[in-house]
């Protein structure tokens, strides 16, 4: 695995020809959740089995995350949260409040993705190779807002246990941008993203026309061992 600063991210490189992103093959890009290290989903290089030329960069959300673990330790934040809000609005049901909200960093957040993206193109040539976005949680939202925005062309979109969030905008964005493959999976016990949120965007992505698989399963919030399968048989159709 490289490890190394590209544009305004630190990443984490593997896979390709030479275990260091070498080579001309796909890319996929998959970012962490909210507290997580930068490392924290590297394990799926591995995992989710796609052929062995493809490579698989993990950047480092440029934030740490305000949850109060100390240095070495501390996790990523691509922005932050209130988890006090957060709690309160899921243990109200309050599905709408939670849909509409626009996080207050979630603009720089899409500027410094987007720029990280342009940077690693010159790198790893993106575009002339498929290239799968994706990420889990946060990660997950914030690959969604940024497929939204952007006219960058994507091979598929992969969000792990995601949620719906700045709804009035994404709505708008559906209309304006092609529809992609995705692949989504979200556990139905979720008790930080609540899965009725994860139902709602998956039946904006069929109404819209997009190509998108959903693997809903019994569990919490996490990848379980059917959305590694069906994320595996998503990329081996997207990457050939």
């Amino acid at each position: 695995m490289l490890t190394q600063t590209i544009g305004p991210l630190r990443a984490h490189l593997t896979a390709g020809n030479d275990g260091n992103a070498g080579g001309d093959g796909p890319v996929v890009v998959l970012l962490h959740g909210f507290g997580a290290p930068g490392t924290d989903l590297v394990g799926l290089a591995e995992q989710l089995g796609a052929r062995q030329s493809t490579r698989f960069v993990f950047p480092e959300a440029p934030e740490v995350a305000d949850v109060g673990t100390p240095p070495p330790h501390e996790g990523r934040a691509w922005w932050q949260i209130d988890m006090l809000n957060l709690q309160l609005a899921v243990m109200g049901r309050n599905w709408d409040a939670l849909a509409e909200h626009v996080p207050e960093g979630l603009v720089r957040a899409r500027t410094t993705l987007e720029a990280f993206l342009d940077a690693l193109d010159v790198q790893l040539g993106l575009a002339e190779v498929p290239l799968v976005l994706g990420g889990f949680s946060q990660g997950a939202m914030l690959t969604c807002d940024v497929a939204l925005h952007s006219a960058r062309r994507f091979a598929g979109l992969l969000l792990f246990s995601g949620s719906i969030i700045a709804r009035a905008d994404w709505l708008r964005r559906f209309e304006e941008r092609s529809p992609l493959p995705v692949f989504q999976s979200h556990g139905r016990q979720d008790p930080i993203l609540p899965f009725p949120l994860a139902e709602q965007l998956h039946r904006e992505f069929g109404s819209r026309g997009w190509q998108a698989r959903w693997v809903p399963f019994d569990g919490g919030h996490g990848i379980a061992a059917d959305a590694l399968r069906g994320a595996r048989a998503f990329l081996g159709d997207v990457l050939r």
